[in-house]
């Protein structure tokens, strides 16, 4: 396996990752437990993003 594709699945996990969080989030009863799941889930998401930059977009 290549470099840019462990970084491609490596990010991949974390979007899905992130999903879940987002998803426990909004079954979350506690407003302090859906904020902290949320914020989670959006770094996540950044830390993605990031891993996609340097050509290891595929769109």
């Amino acid at each position: 396996m290549s470099v840019a594709d462990e970084s491609r699945n490596r990010a991949q996990q974390m979007r899905q990752k992130a999903q879940q969080l987002t998803e426990q989030a909004e079954r979350a009863t506690d407003p302090r437990e859906r904020e902290r799941l949320q914020e989670k889930a959006r770094k996540l998401q950044e830390q993605s993003e990031q891993g996609d930059i340097g050509g290891t977009r595929s769109m």
